[in-house]
């Protein structure tokens, strides 16, 4: 166990992210001390003793620099992001282009700052004046999205923490969830027809776990409560293959939806297996033409590095197979194991698994994106991510995901409907954003839907 003593609490979260992210392995924990003679101490796990002196007064910032070039120095190792924990790269790039800084301005400052390596920071770069071109065509002012939750699945993934569950477990729920959610859209609907609706998102869970006739009651809900005519995206997810059939596709293209995910995270079979997605390589290939079959021009694909027991190799066949399939859109998640996560709470189930990702990996990601005509539109970052590494999505030309560059800058109000949904109500282009939230579990959703619209009410309030 590694114990790191601050002699300030507001020192403690960036010095222990950013020892874990130097000791991945290691457990840790972190405390303070105010009596304590150093700014951070910790005993390494070699033994040896790690401490920044408070001989000299130092900034937070300048404290995490000091930080991570001890550490650089004792592993041998550098961090593509340097200090930058759980922070989002884009963010700080964006608002500094809006600031009227260049390119070279801009690289120099963020490396100095953040002692981030050049690459990682000429990314960061050119995702925020994608992004900017992007979003430069919305309404900030009378704009809005909205994120339709469901939270069901055919089984939960080992590496999953959203607020979701197995249909299995829930079925007998389905219908009176339908029901709370339709009352909860036909509040918004009404108490925002004077704004702008620019991208609909029904996402989850695995919103294609609802039968035909259930998708449509949602999309007729949705059409029938909402202007369509500002809408520059509509997706939904139909992410697990194993819930993907002719009958639910063909419903869902009589609705002007212009974007779905079909999304097979790894196309390795033992993984699949390991992981807890309940269907085979063969069926995410078949769900794929299916897609396309039925007309569907705008399809990404989801896929994650860092998968247990999956090396370069493997993954480099996942990039084939996906090749192959020629999707418009892929996004490649670095592995990021949360608290509630069952690769956390199982962790002896797979403590003689590794967990692979290095530069080597991501850079044939991005490679293999580039081949297919791609470049990257998004880019986020999370805390335990393996590797210290990033998510990034990449994108045809005209097929990048508006919704998810939104949901990153914080740029317009996102209402969020559902069990587990936290609506952003953003003011002043960013500078302030108020939340609110619908409770999590499903059944106290479905009983509490009159108390989540009040919520709404005096929420959007603010906002209207």
């Amino acid at each position: 166990m590694m114990e790191i003593i601050c002699c300030n609490e507001s020192y403690t979260y960036n010095a222990y992210h950013i020892m874990k992210a130097f000791y991945p392995a290691g457990n840790m924990v972190a405390r303070v001390d105010e009596k304590a003679s150093n700014y951070v101490e910790a005993v390494l796990p070699d033994g040896s003793r790690l401490a920044i002196s408070r001989e000299k007064e130092l900034t937070k910032k300048e404290l995490d620099r000091a930080l991570y070039r001890k550490l650089k120095e004792i592993t041998g190792r550098s961090l593509a992001w340097g200090v930058l924990t759980g922070v989002r790269p884009t963010k700080i790039a964006m608002k500094k282009l809006e600031e009227g800084m260049d390119k070279g301005a801009f690289v120099q400052w963020f490396q100095k700052e953040n002692l981030a390596s050049e690459e990682k920071t000429i990314l960061a770069w050119e995702i925020a004046n994608r992004e900017k071109e992007l979003l430069d065509r919305l309404d900030y002012e009378n704009g809005y999205s909205l994120y339709v939750g469901i939270p069901f699945c055919p089984s939960v993934c080992s590496y999953c923490s959203f607020s979701s569950g197995a249909l299995f477990d829930w079925k007998d729920s389905v219908e009176a969830y339908l029901d709370a959610l339709c009352k909860e859209l036909a509040y918004i609907g009404k108490v925002s027809v004077e704004k702008k609706l620019n991208t609909i998102y029904i996402g989850g869970g695995t919103p294609t776990t609802l039968e035909p006739d259930q998708l449509k009651i949602l999309l007729d809900e949705i059409t029938a409560n909402f202007d369509c005519e500002h809408l520059a995206e509509f997706t939904i997810e139909a992410g697990r293959p194993d819930s993907i059939t002719r009958e639910k596709l063909q419903m869902i293209r009589n609705y002007p939806i212009t974007r779905i995910s079909v999304n097979p995270q790894t196309m390795n079979q033992e993984t699949l297996d390991i992981i807890g997605r309940r269907h085979t390589v063969e069926e995410t290939k078949q769900a794929f033409a299916l897609a396309r079959e039925c007309g569907f021009d705008n399809i990404n694909m989801d896929l994650i590095v860092g998968l247990p027991g999956e090396d370069r190799e493997m993954v480099e066949h996942t990039l084939d197979e996906v090749r192959v399939l020629a999707p418009d859109s892929v996004t490649v998640h670095s592995l990021a194991v949360k608290r509630a996560a069952r690769l956390n709470i199982f962790k002896d189930r797979y403590q003689e698994m590794t967990f692979e990702n290095n530069q080597e990996i991501m850079d044939m990601t991005m490679r293999t994106a580039y081949e297919m005509g791609m470049g990257p539109y998004y880019l986020y970052r999370q805390k335990n991510m393996k590797g210290n590494f990033e998510n990034v999505g990449y994108a045809k030309v005209d097929k990048a995901g508006i919704y998810n560059i939104l949901i990153m800058e914080e740029k317009q109000p996102i209402i969020a409907v559902g069990a587990g949904g936290s609506s952003k109500l953003v003011f002043d282009h960013g500078k302030r954003i108020e939340r609110v939230e619908n409770v999590k579990d499903v059944t106290n959703y479905i009983e509490r839907i009159d108390e989540m619209i009040e919520r709404k009410r005096k929420g959007i309030n603010t906002w209207l």
